[in-house]
Parts: structure tokens; sequence; C-alpha cells
């Protein structure tokens, strides 16, 4: 296999350095840039002229060196020419970035005030239906006798509660009637009549049959045990003929007017799920339609060979229609609440019964089914004052997130030109396209919910802490970092970087073009493969780590040179990525292993799904490889995480 040496960025390009600025059509030039960069616009016109106007100079965003008096492309890397402008403003403050109107205009920089709320998500839940063991009733043998008929001769009918199971013959029996005779006749009110009908009762025989041997006056040769309660025999361990002694098991009868559905939930899910809450299901067998039940239970652990909790649900069931052992797939929809409370406006200020969610009442009293007290619903993580627990929420695209740390940039009122200053702040649940906010923001501020990626690169450019680098300082983003891109690269002062990390909702922006190149490579399509890289580059900018590996792709000169190590470091950080947080990406997305791209380890990669393609030798080794595990989308909820 012809394996070609990796080549530096500085070999590459030499001279060629990547600070620019990545903010749709302008750039960012402060007013100190590093030496030999030219940021001066021509001066001509007003810091905050009209977008409209047009600008003097064309540049380009990756290579500063080239400045035109009228737009076009790159000559080196063939980047859209971008208007040079002077826009830094004053220096405001360590993490503030300020720009004149026409800047905010062309990088479409839009902004959502922090609301309070109660934000709504969707959690879905995978499982299958069974039998409610509350209803499944044993019959046993409560005397010596023999089986002379069976009238229930196969498992699967269904029974209704008193009808003929069996026609048994038994010697005790016959003596227990006919000592309940005697007695009778001697005393009807007497202490032994009443114990030889109690007798008779534990027997399993109904007051029915009871009342017809005393009205008859005889004892009978043969008895008739009955179904005592109506449902479908599940179970039969008896014959014709069979002799039975006492305790033997004769049927099992399962009522299913009322099945469970256990449903797995992930520990993620956890904050939505509160007992009592309405679940909404489907069934394979009946298409289209909508069941409904309710979380009965929760268990206390996780299960620890798959990380899942197991979630009941009580399902009516009067039809019959839903069967044990169906596949289910359930949805919850919730409204977190400060302190990891749950906001249900039918729970408000009511009563729940802890054994049988369907009896709510509006003050304390007992369960009309079991008796037990009933418990005011915040006990049971439910709000009980709407206006106090309301949380704060942002609009996760505002959400910039890089391991353990999330960033916001907020828009500073009352300021000449349009001001913004990033702020670190601690987030709480995701609910569906809304971050909860635990601190760090207040009501009514201004979040960037567009161009926040664009604003941080311009502080990454200007030395100032950012969400990639949160002290700031440093050489300008674009110059060369050197060593190994994927062990990590080296500064200027050689001391290790660290790799390549993306936040889960850049990636989430990021996937499609990423695909497009995968796709690219499989096709030994170079200048496809690029053509991805630079429209990632549109959504990334052009200052960052993440930038300088994709301006690294775009320099080099041969498939096997981006391949290796550069969309092997890309697919690993989309990876990372897809992991942290699946519910970003709204596809499923199957990680890919060949094992020969490099001797000693492999490499890995992201495809929409099979056949197997590999990018990494293209023709020559097109299929190549293993499917190593599936990252699901939230679309198909917990069937949804990375097996």
């Amino acid at each position: 296999m012809n394996r070609k040496p990796i080549v530096t960025l500085a070999a590459s390009v030499g001279a060629a350095l990547v600070i620019g600025l990545g903010i749709g059509r302008f750039v960012l030039a402060p007013d100190t840039g590093h030496e030999g960069h030219n940021h001066a616009a021509d001066g001509s016109g007003s810091a905050d002229q009209s977008a409209t106007s047009e600008p003097s100079t064309w540049t380009c965003s990756m290579h500063p060196q080239i400045q035109q008096p009228e737009p076009g492309d790159c000559p080196i890397c063939g980047m859209d020419l971008i208007p040079l402008e002077k826009d830094s403003g004053a220096d405001e403050g360590p993490r503030v970035m300020s720009m004149s109107k026409s800047s905010k205009a062309l990088a479409e920089i839009q902004t959502t005030a922090v609301q309070r709320g109660f934000p709504s998500t969707e959690v879905r839940l995978v499982g299958k239906l069974a039998y409610d063991e509350t209803k499944e009733k044993s019959l046993t043998a409560r005397f010596p006798a023999r089986i002379d008929e069976l009238f229930v001769n196969y498992t699967g009918i269904a029974v209704k509660r008193g009808e003929h199971l069996a026609k048994v013959y038994s010697p005790e029996l016959l003596t227990a009637q006919r000592e309940l005779l005697t007695s009778y006749r001697s005393d009807p009110s007497s202490s032994i009549t009443a114990a030889a009908r109690e007798k008779l009762r534990l027997w399993d025989l109904l007051p029915d049959q009871i009342d017809a041997i005393l009205e008859s006056g005889q004892a009978k040769d043969h008895f008739i045990l009955r179904a005592p309660i109506g449902g479908v025999v599940v179970s039969k361990k008896v014959n014709e003929g069979d002799y039975v002694k006492t305790g033997e098991s004769l049927f099992r009868i399962v009522d299913l007017d009322e099945l469970w559905l256990y449903l797995d939930a992930y520990e993620s899910d956890l904050a939505w799920l509160r007992y009592g809450q309405d679940v909404a299901f489907t069934v394979e067998a009946f298409p289209g339609e909508t069941f409904h039940g309710q979380i009965a239970f929760i268990e206390p652990e996780v299960d620890s060979k798959t990380r899942t909790i197991q979630v009941r649900v009580n399902v009516p069931n009067e039809d019959r229609r839903l069967k044990p052992g169906m596949f289910a797939k359930g949805l919850v929809e919730a409204q977190l609440a400060e302190g990891g409370k749950v906001y249900a406006p039918e729970f408000a200020g009511k009563w729940i019964s802890p054994m049988h969610p369907e009896i709510v009442k509006d003050g304390p009293g007992d369960c009309d089914i079991c008796g037990m007290d009933l418990v005011p619903a915040e006990e049971l993580g439910y709000v009980r004052d709407e206006e106090d627990e309301a949380p704060l929420y942002v609009p996760a695209s505002a959400v910039m997130r890089t391991g353990k740390r999330a960033v916001v940039y907020i828009e500073k009122p009352d300021t000449e030109r349009p001001t913004y200053e990033g702020r670190e702040i601690v987030l709480g649940p995701r609910a569906g396209d809304q971050f909860l906010v635990a601190a760090g923001l207040d009501e009514g501020e201004r979040v960037v919910t567009k161009g926040a990626f664009k604003i941080d690169s311009a502080l990454q450019i200007q030395a100032k802490p950012s969400m990639m680098n949160p002290q700031g300082g440093g050489p300008a983003p674009g110059h060369n970092h050197g060593g190994d891109p994927a062990q990590g690269s080296e500064d200027h002062s050689g001391h290790q970087m660290s790799a390549l990390e993306i936040a889960p909702e850049q990636a989430s922006q990021l996937v499609g073009d990423y695909l497009e190149m995968q796709a690219a490579l499989a096709g030994d399509d170079l200048e496809a493969a690029k053509a991805s890289a630079k429209a990632m580059m549109e959504t990334t900018g052009h200052s960052g780590e993440l930038p300088a590996l994709l301006h690294d792709m775009l320099a080099a000169k041969s498939l096997d040179a981006l391949r290796k190590p550069h969309f092997e470091i890309l697919s690993n950080a989309m990876i990372a990525a897809a992991k942290a947080d699946p519910n970003a990406f709204d596809q499923s997305l199957t990680v890919m292993h060949c094992p020969m791209v490099y001797p000693n380890r492999g490499a890995d990669w992201l495809q929409r799904s099979e056949p197997l393609q590999n990018p990494y030798f293209g023709a020559m080794m097109l299929k190549c490889g293993e499917v190593k595990e599936t990252i699901e989308a939230n679309s198909d909820a917990h069937q949804g995480h990375a097996h």
C-alpha cells in the first residue's frame, strides 16, 4: 500500500497565515494586529456606513495579504473575497466584541430574549406490554380430588367469573358436605353450622354453590370448579383423569382488562418522568392509533447491564385489543420547572393515590381502590405554585458547549455600536430546542442565537477569551500549529495542545457537509472533498483549531494527504460530539471502522447508514471495514443511544 508522508502546514503553505475572521461577509480588524498582517481599511467611509455601500478593498479571510479593489476569489485557496473594514470598536472588556451596524447585518446576527416559563420536551421510550401482576389468579387444589371432566382443556381460552372449569370427585368434599347438612338440620344458626359453611367457602366453593347444597339437602358426589375471576387461562396443569393433592396448581387465570407496559428509560430521561404522568404509545398491530396509560412505578435502581431504568405504565384494556408481549413506542410530554420538578397543570394542588395513579382528588382522603391515604402532588415531584417555580431558558442554538463549559453571547443594551459579551453559564436539562439555565443569566437579557460562532472567532483573532480559548492570549489563530494533528498539535512555545473538540450544536450544523466529504473521499473525488471543507468553513468561520484543520484539508495536494490524518481528526471529533449529545442531531449516524488505515489501530468515520463506503482507501478498498456502533437521533428515542 502506498503511504505518503504527512506534510505539515508549515511545509505545505509556508508563510500563508490563517487569521481571517468568519463572520459571513465581513472582517473585524483589531486595532493591534500581528506583524505582517495588513488590517487597514481605506478609511474613506464611516464605521457605521450602510451595508449596501461598496467597500474599496476586498481581502481573503484566510490569506489577509491578498487585497484587491473588487470582489472575486482568493488566488491561493479559492475562497470568496470579503470586504475589509475597520470595525473593532473600543476595547470594552476581555470578552466584549463591538462592531458596526453594517457588519452586524452582514453577519446576520440574531438575538432572542431570555425567558421564564416551562419549556416542554418529548421523552421517547420503547418497551413491551405484559400482564398486570395484580390481576393474576392461580387456582390450586384445596382438597384431594380426581379430575373427571375438564371444561377448559386448552390454554388461551377466555373465561368469565363463575364459569365452569372442571368437574371433580373428592371423598373429602363429600364428607364436608355431609357435616354441613347434619349441623344445619340440627341448628341452622349454630356455630358448628357456621364453621362447616366456612370450611366449604375456604375450599373455593362459591356462596351459591353452598346454598344449593342446603336447598337440595343432599351431598353431591361431584363438584364443579368455577373461575374465581374473569380473564384468560394462561396455564393449565391438569388433564382429565389426574388425581391431584391439596396445594397442587390447576390453572392460572389473568384478567386482561388492564395491562402493564414496561418501558426502558435512560438516566438522562429521569428529570422528566414522574409518577402519574400520561404516556401515549403506539403498537404495530394498530398503525395510526394512539393508546394511553399512566406511570405507576419507576424502578429505584439502574440496570447494570443495559444502563436503563424500567418505568411501569398502567394501561386500560377493556376491549382486550392489546395483547401481552406486544412491542410499544411510548411518548411522554413534560414541562420542567425549577428544582427538578415537573409542571403539570392537571396535578397542581391535587392529591394522588400512591398506588393507583388514576385516583386524583382535590383534597386529602383515601384511595377508592386500596384505601391508602392520598398524598399531595408536590411530594411526587410536581409544581404547586406556577408563578414561583418557572425557570429561565434559552434556545439551544444560543449555547456553545465544549467539555464542561457552556458559553453564550449576550447583546449589551444602550450602546452606540452593536456590542456582545461572552458569558459562561450553568445549564440545566435540555428541553427540546431549549436549555434550562441554572445560573448566569437574567430574564430579559438578549442572547445571540445566530452568529455566536462568528463572534467567538472574532474574539479569538484578537487573542481575547473565547469558547475555545477561555484564558485568551496566545498566537493569532491560523498560524502554524505544527506537530502531529492525530495526537494534538504544539503551540509556538512547544507545549502540547489539546485534541480537537467540536461542540454538539456546532457538529450538528456541520454533519451534512461532513457526510458529503466522506462520500467524496469514498469516491476518490479530491475536489468534491475540498468543496465540503470550504462549505464547513463558512459555518465555522476562519479562526480556531477546527478552521485550521479545514484549511489543511484545502491545502492538501492529494487524496492521501487529506485523508490521513486530517479526515481522521475531524471524524474523531464528530463522533465524540455525536456521542456526547445524540439529541442535538436530527439523523441517525453509523460509526464505521477500518483496521487497515493504520497498522496498529485503524481509524473510524461516520456514515448515514450502510452499506460501508471506506473514505480512507476509496475504490482500492471500498468495502474494507465493519460497522462499529449506531448513534440514534432523538426522533427514534431510546433505541436512540449508542448501542
